[in-house]
């Protein structure tokens, strides 16, 4: 009886250190300024990661823009593109009204800039210029939602600059038509 209670322990103990030795150990933790989920309240960088990976995608734009019978030009105009984010979804809302696409007064729009950005995701932005043709591009995009943001400029004066701002989607590593 002693013999078999002695194994039976024996082979107990043998199972329990065998469990405890192949436990997976646990995960280490999250970067600083980092911790916790995606927020739309709070800057991360960690969250913006997956659009400083170079892809396949592309984007082809083209402003088209008319407001009535006013034409309007980005020739010689910066044009950003901007990774979307929880916490950029909720910048764009704030400033244009809408997560997807938006063409308000750049005054109106500047107006409702925060003095003091609560994050600075400008090391994720990227940046091109629109031609004299009011075409634009980007290259090397990782699949995702961006937003492609620009100011168009009145062709003979007499009216609000306007910003134009649209949500776009790389999918697959393909090229996307936009026209804003």
């Amino acid at each position: 009886m002693k013999r078999t209670v002695r194994l039976a322990l024996a082979s107990s103990l043998l199972l329990a250190v065998a469990a405890c030795e192949t436990a997976a150990p646990p995960p280490p933790p999250p970067p600083p300024g980092n911790a916790g989920p995606p927020s739309a309240n709070v800057f991360r960088p960690a969250d913006f990661s997956w659009s400083a990976v170079p892809g396949k995608g592309r984007i082809d734009g083209k402003l088209a823009f008319r407001n009535g019978q006013v034409t309007y030009s980005c020739a010689g105009a910066g044009v950003i593109l901007t990774p979307e984010t929880l916490w950029t979804r909720r910048r764009m809302t704030i400033l244009y009204n809408s997560p997807n696409a938006a063409a308000l007064p750049a005054d109106e729009v500047r107006a409702r800039t925060p003095s003091a950005p609560n994050g600075d995701y400008s090391a994720f932005v990227r940046r091109t210029t629109c031609d004299a043709n009011n075409r634009f591009n980007f290259q090397g995009l990782a699949n995702g939602a961006w937003f492609v943001i620009t100011v168009a400029k009145p062709i003979g004066g007499g009216v609000p600059d306007m910003a134009i701002m649209r949500r776009v989607e790389i999918r697959a590593g393909k090229a996307v038509n936009v026209e804003l």
